[in-house]
């Protein structure tokens, strides 16, 4: 008698799928670790913008009879151009970027230079290149080229400390731009890229006393651009304005009144909000650049503390899970791009929500990933596409 012979051995027509990604790709690979909670987080205040914006934009669009959809529409395609450039930046290994780190940095620095000579002129300042329905802003752009370059010059180091001499190059570094942002002039984003060196300069090993021994340089050398007349009159007007908010100034008039109607706007908000589209100060458009400089004042205003906490708290989500990404990092140079990515965002963060509050002078810096405009978003996405390349390759 013949016997059957069966296979015990499960028969499946095709390998099963964990979700994210095939399973018969390792753990190590790239694509199965992306860090999706700090995607959900960034998304969800990219949604946010695309709500607050088209209501601080919608009363002027309509009071001049131009489409009020037209601003909201901008934002998306700059979000959608924003994606495919954090898709590519998290995708290439971040050590490959640091080979090109350098000619980054250069181009950049020759956009600077050029943006001063042809650059267009808005508000008194050349910060931006006019091609038309966009404007492109290199200062935005320096601030990721810095970094890169920064944390590949101090991850060569394998030392627990920077020495004296590694530190002065450091601020040769980071100080070319700033000086070239400064005379633009553009105070806000100079003081965003002097914060990132701080952040990756102390994570590096720098110690206190150098760090002490620049912050006082710094203090006098803004104190001498003062009295040379590098600093312009208008951003005088704007600590002049913040140290005397309730000024009755015929030169500080405007200044003072937008901050007062923006810290209005969020103290008449409450703890629930005036409901969406139904802010007396946002849809009077009492607020200039409100889209912009003051986009939290139309949050606070319309949702109330309790919108202006949710905001609050998905930054807290970013900052922590790039923290986390720090910790967990391969290596020195992964800990560097984190740990100057914090501090940009916690510092930007912190500056326009201060001047809207009225408790830090307006600088004119974006709220990262909720302000209107192209340079700043793209920039803040290549941010944290670089963070995700580090998330994505910390197995290897």
């Amino acid at each position: 008698m013949r016997l059957a012979v069966f296979d015990r051995r499960p028969n499946f027509s095709r390998r099963p799928n964990s979700g994210l990604g095939n399973i018969r790709r390792g753990f190590a690979d790239p694509t199965r670790n992306i860090d999706w909670i700090l995607m959900a987080a960034v998304g969800a205040l990219t949604i946010i913008s695309s709500f607050i914006i088209y209501s601080a934009t919608r009363p002027r669009l309509l009071n001049r009879g131009a489409d009020p959809f037209q601003f909201v529409q901008r934002q998306i395609i700059f979000v959608i151009f924003a994606i495919i450039v954090m898709a590519v930046v998290m995708w290439v290994d971040y050590v490959q970027l640091k080979g090109s780190a350098e000619l980054i940095y250069a181009v950049t620095i020759v956009l600077l230079i050029l943006v001063m000579v042809t650059g267009a002129v808005t508000g008194g300042a050349r910060l931006s290149f006019d091609l038309g329905p966009i404007a492109v802003q290199p200062s935005e752009l320096s601030k990721v080229a810095t970094l890169l370059l920064l944390a590949g010059f101090l991850a060569d180091d394998d030392t627990e400390t920077v020495a004296y001499e590694r530190f002065i190059q450091s601020l040769f570094i980071v100080g070319l731009p700033v000086v070239l942002i400064a005379i633009e002039p553009d105070l806000g984003s100079a003081s965003v890229l002097v914060a990132c060196a701080m952040g990756v300069l102390l994570v590096a090993g720098a110690q206190l006393k150098y760090i002490s021994l620049i912050t006082s340089l710094a203090i006098v050398s803004a104190f001498a651009g003062v009295v040379s007349g590098v600093v312009k009159d208008y951003q005088l007007r704007r600590i002049t304005g913040f140290l005397n908010q309730n000024s009755d100034s015929d030169t500080l008039q405007n200044l003072t009144t937008q901050v007062r109607f923006a810290k209005r706007a969020v103290a008449t908000g409450g703890f629930w909000g005036k409901g969406y589209l139904q802010g007396p100060l946002t849809n009077g458009a009492f607020i200039p650049v409100q889209s912009t400089d003051f986009v939290f004042s139309a949050i606070g205003e319309q949702f109330g503390m309790l919108g202006g906490m949710t905001v609050l708290g998905l930054f807290g989500v970013i900052l922590w899970r790039i923290y986390r990404i720090a910790r967990i990092a391969q290596d020195k140079l992964g800990v560097l791009i984190c740990a100057g990515v914090f501090t940009m965002i916690l510092w930007q963060t912190f500056q326009n929500i201060g001047m809207t509050m009225g408790i830090t002078p307006v600088s004119g810096v974006p709220l990262p990933f909720v302000s209107y405009g192209g340079s700043h978003t793209v920039a803040f996405a290549m941010m944290i596409g670089l963070v995700q390349s580090v998330h994505m390759r910390r197995f290897r």
